[in-house]
């Protein structure tokens, strides 16, 4: 897999500059002054290294690995055999790296950090999507995600099969309990985001049955169902005959979201998708003794 491939699927919120703003933020945060370990190593050393799997995953964040490597030296050169979203398993090869051990050292843990998050992400996406297969509720995310790592997670979870709600407060309108209370009712907030024509991206959160049947008089195209019991759920989808889009969230975990799905809405969205993660064991393994340039 070429450099250029890395950045080839990106959805339109991602983009190499930003990978590459993020990547040395990360940088900066570990190395500050200088990496004090790895200048034990002769200057001029030569390595070459693989990352591994520890464990079964979804891949996900090679191009931000391949940055933390290329900025500190770009001399260094990665060969990347496997691409993210792909399925991995214990002990298989991620990518092998030659060049400056220096470099290759201080780029490691921040290298392993991206990776090992953001296959997290992702890995944990398909679970939910394997759990729901057959059925066509989409899965999705929130912004329930890392401070400076969002849109990287967000993208993890698109490589783990899952979807994408609003990126942010910019992204879109959803009206939830606070912003109902404040206008006075369900019906004058919705006039007032129509009214807005800022985006055609509205959505409002109910809490009963009844919420639901005011949202969709006030005129409603997407409607997030919060806390509904799968009774509920099914009254739910039964009441809006697909006037609206129907978000189901809230209390969703790996062993009722089949469930859920079955219930006929058409979302299910999870914050436990980029807040719940375990990080993917991975490694990086010097494989050859140092070797200096130019040697005499």
């Amino acid at each position: 897999m070429t450099t250029a491939s890395l950045y080839q699927h990106l959805p339109d919120y991602l983009n190499a500059d930003l990978i590459a703003a993020q990547v040395q933020s990360a940088l900066a945060e570990d190395l500050g002054k200088g990496d004090l370990t790895a200048a034990l190593i002769p200057a001029g050393t030569q390595a070459s290294a693989t990352i591994i799997s520890r464990e079964a995953a979804i891949l996900c964040g090679c191009a931000w690995a391949q940055q933390c490597f290329a900025q500190l030296d770009r001399s260094i050169q990665l060969e990347w055999l496997v691409k993210d979203g792909d399925r991995v398993v214990p002990n298989q090869a991620l990518v092998h790296i030659h060049g400056d051990a220096r470099a290759m050292l201080s780029a490691e843990r921040p290298a392993l950090n991206f990776l090992q998050t953001l296959s997290a992400v992702a890995t944990h996406t398909r679970r939910y999507v394997d759990a729901i297969v057959g059925l066509p509720a989409q899965i999705l995310d929130t912004r329930k995600t890392l401070p400076g790592l969002r849109l990287a997670q967000k993208y993890a979870v698109l490589a783990g099969g899952g979807a994408n709600q609003r990126l942010a407060l910019y992204d879109g309108i959803l009206i939830k309990e606070n912003h109902i209370a404040a206008a006075g009712s369900i019906a004058a907030v919705l006039e007032a985001a129509f009214a807005m024509r800022s985006t055609d991206n509205i959505q409002i959160e109910v809490e009963t049955l009844d919420e639901l049947q005011q949202a969709l008089d006030a005129g409603a195209t997407s409607i997030l169902l919060d806390n509904f019991t799968l009774e509920d759920l099914r009254k739910a989808v039964a009441i809006n005959q697909k006037q609206a889009l129907l978000e189901a969230s809230g209390n969703v975990d790996l062993t009722t979201v089949r469930a859920i799905a079955e219930t006929g809405v058409d979302r299910i969205s999870i914050g436990a998708l980029t807040k719940n993660i375990q990080a993917l064991d991975l490694s990086m393994r010097i494989e050859m003794p140092f070797q200096k340039l130019n040697k005499t």
